[in-house]
């Protein structure tokens, strides 16, 4: 089992890091480098934990965006936006404000990475209007847990021409097999500029943890999925290393999205310890 540098054996109680007018009163760009946010933004259970009561869901992107630097787009995964809808978000959230997305399902379970390059030209011609406006974050492709170490079909996959283009997206991986975790993996990422999906999956001692390992040159790219989410001193700990990973590459966060707002405050907290100066 891998661990990340926050994973003691004993968690104390889940408590909040701060108060949501404490945390969402913070700057929302603390260093150019950062772009935490959670998993979607479209959640009613969110009021008034997070948006206020009155607030409509129209512009709850808005008001999301004014408080967390980025997000994690799942919708992608089972459906392609379209431009109309991508202008929308776009105009909803102001730079430096970034959107990642998670690669449709049909690449990744579906297909399995095989045999699957016009599905890839279509998904990149979607994100296209994010891209050009400088907004896009990181594609990333989230590998179904029955997909053990396949080293040929990662190849394969990370030689296929969108991804080596003066336009090619950042790109990510999160393995959810124990046997991708291995150093001709990592290799293999790295010698296409891919980040390993530095993961934690939550408390379930079966569950597979990401190694802290930064494949990529330009980018590294968090998934903190723990149900019920952080404490104040892990938060803390882990702002400490995102601030200095930081200083050298683009970190994306994305944190878990729950019927409660925790991931939010979570990322907010976050934000607000790095932009404070507590790390």
């Amino acid at each position: 089992m891998y661990a990340l540098a926050v994973s003691p054996a004993q968690r104390p109680k889940r408590d909040r890091p701060t108060s949501p007018t404490e945390a969402m009163n913070v700057s929302a760009s603390p260093h150019q480098n950062l772009f935490i946010g959670t998993s979607g933004w479209a959640y009613p259970t969110w009021k008034p934990g997070f948006y206020p009561a009155k607030l409509p869901q129209r512009s709850f992107l808005s008001f999301y965006s004014e408080h967390l630097t980025g997000v994690e787009v799942n919708y992608t995964f089972r459906t392609l936006p379209t431009a109309a809808m991508l202008a929308g978000w776009l105009e909803a959230a102001a730079p430096p404000f970034r959107f990642s997305f998670k690669a449709p399902q049909r690449i990744t379970h579906f297909s399995r990475l095989r045999n699957c390059a016009s599905q890839v030209d279509q998904f990149l011609a979607a994100l296209e209007p994010a891209r050009s406006a400088g907004r896009l974050g990181v594609v990333l492709f989230q590998l179904p847990p029955n997909l053990k170490a396949d080293l040929p079909l990662l190849v394969d996959f990370l030689a296929l021409p969108p991804f080596h283009t003066a336009s090619a997206p950042r790109l990510a991986f999160e393995f959810r097999h124990v046997s991708w975790m291995e150093e001709p993996v990592f290799a293999a990422l790295r010698s296409s500029n891919a980040a390993l999906c530095i993961a934690h999956a939550g408390d379930d001692p079966e569950a597979l943890t990401t190694p802290e390992i930064h494949t990529a040159a330009g980018h590294t790219y968090y998934r903190l999925r723990r149900p019920g989410g952080y404490t104040a001193a892990e938060l803390r700990a882990y702002a400490k290393t995102f601030h200095r990973l930081a200083q050298e590459r683009e970190v994306y966060i994305s944190l878990r999205h729950e019927d409660e707002p925790t991931g939010a405050h979570n990322a907010a907290a976050l934000l607000a310890s790095i932009a404070r100066g507590k790390t």
